[in-house]
């Protein structure tokens, strides 16, 4: 509650902007306006057109823009300039009662900058993407960053009793948020400050399983930066510490795994060979334990794989430029280039 309640007074402190809600549409469809009301920053959304929940299968990698209709695109609760990026966010929603709260962060003197997207694991939280040296790192290279949250986590998780969190279900934290970045990438595609038709996405853990899943399933997703991602569900569910015992079983059972078994990165990642892909992986990380671990390293080519004998020295790692730097090479350049900004540094 205290961290909503800080939220809520940093975005008191942002400069209205303009952007209008539009209602976003792959582009070869086009479908009538919906009435949606909305009550800025209150998070009420009513859409009386609409009285049936939506059914969202979770086991498909595409999603289905006939039934994951846009509510809310692009509501924006504010924006503050800085002296190197402009941050903004930007509500959005396509499910009854999940709106997704975007954190588009943009370096000056770059005009439509190449976008990186930023998915760390359950359980963070968007506490980085208010920090000023976060973004001012995560954009000194001249690319835009976009930071959100899973399905299923922080103020995404709410409605439900607690023991249905991320990992007990796993099928609708993965599929959601899968889905999500589509629309995701749907919306940035139709701002005309930014360029993302190629963007890159940077995932953490269970972040990372969810960029390999999309990835698979978009092709605007050019360059993966992979780190510690979880997947070969059966022997990752029966290893991580994250699960208490009684949630070990049940996810152990026959119906659970094969409710998740076509969402599992493993099987993913050997599609991904036209993509610009990194894999980096913590040898003391406890989230990801062998055979997982192994499983998933055999998944891609060597010359892709990247080891670290432990967070220290995935941390020293990061002072030569930060993940952005490696983007910068992987991606091309902004469709207006314009002078970058200040130089690198790590994030």
């Amino acid at each position: 509650m205290f961290r909503r309640l800080a939220l809520f007074s940093i975005l008191g402190c942002l400069t209205p902007t303009a952007y209008p809600a539009q209602q976003a549409q792959p582009p070869s469809q086009t479908a009538p306006a919906q009435s949606v009301s909305v009550t800025a920053l209150s998070g009420v959304v009513t859409d009386a057109s609409e009285a049936k929940p939506q059914k969202e299968d979770w086991t498909k990698l595409p999603v289905d823009r006939t039934v994951l209709k846009v509510r809310l695109n692009g509501l924006s609760l504010g924006k503050g300039d800085y002296p190197d990026f402009s941050r903004e966010i930007v509500r959005l929603q396509w499910r009854p009662g999940d709106f997704i709260d975007i954190y588009i962060v943009t370096p000056h003197g770059v005009q439509n900058p190449r976008v990186v997207l930023y998915l760390y694991s359950y359980s963070s939280d968007v506490d980085r993407f208010l920090d000023d040296g976060w973004c001012k790192r995560a954009t000194s290279n001249g690319l835009a960053a976009v930071g959100f949250v899973s399905a299923l986590t922080g103020d995404r998780f709410h409605g439900r009793a607690m023991r249905k969190w991320f990992v007990p279900e796993l099928q609708e934290a993965l599929g959601s948020s899968v889905h999500d970045v589509q629309l995701i990438l749907d919306y940035l595609g139709k701002r005309n400050d930014l360029s993302a038709d190629q963007v890159g996405m940077w995932g953490q853990g269970s972040g990372a399983s969810i960029a390999i899943l999309a990835a698979a399933a978009d092709p605007r997703i050019r360059a993966l930066d992979l780190l510690d991602p979880w997947g070969d569900w059966p022997d990752w569910l029966r290893t991580t510490p994250l699960l208490k015992e009684d949630e070990r079983a049940f996810c152990l059972t026959p119906e659970f795994l094969a409710g998740v078994a076509m969402l599992d990165p493993v099987s993913y990642l050997p599609q991904l060979k036209d993509r610009s892909l990194r894999l980096q992986q913590i040898m003391d990380q406890t989230n990801a334990l062998p055979p997982a671990r192994d499983k998933i390293a055999a998944a891609v080519p060597r010359d892709r794989l990247v080891i670290f004998k432990d967070a220290n020295a995935h941390r020293e790692s990061l002072k030569v430029g930060g993940v952005s730097t490696w983007f910068v090479a992987q991606l091309p350049p902004a469709s207006q280039p314009s002078v970058q900004s200040a130089a690198s540094g790590p994030r």
